[in-house]
């Protein structure tokens, strides 16, 4: 079955960096475009980034600039590079791939900026 594992959350200052990973299994992982998606308290869940099966990307305008979506195909794992971090940055952020139609999710991996 299809599972996505999210790891590299944590707590950071505003203007740090951190990267999140999110391996996965269970599908033909290089076939398939890959999203990182994030959900603040009392807010709707959002779609930071994106890339596709061959390697091109879109992002949230907010995080243009700073983040840096990218994937290894044999590791078979999606990356989220998160640099000038800011407190409004703070969420959950989740793992997603569309596979036959159907949205799967990780359990998600919490990011906090702040002094």
């Amino acid at each position: 079955q299809v599972q996505l594992v999210e790891s590299g959350g944590g707590l950071v200052q505003p203007g740090g960096s951190l990267r999140l990973s999110c391996a996965a299994s269970g599908f033909t992982f290089s076939s398939y475009a890959m999203s990182w998606y994030r959900q603040a308290p009392g807010k709707e869940r959002e779609l930071v980034a994106n890339i596709t099966s061959t390697g091109g990307t879109n992002y949230l305008d907010s995080v243009k600039g700073r983040f840096t979506i990218s994937r290894d195909n044999v590791k078979r794992t999606v990356y989220l590079q998160m640099n000038s971090l800011k407190p409004e940055d703070t969420a959950m952020y989740y793992c997603n791939v569309v596979w036959f139609r159907v949205h799967y999710w990780g359990q998600g991996t919490q990011v906090t900026v702040s002094s």
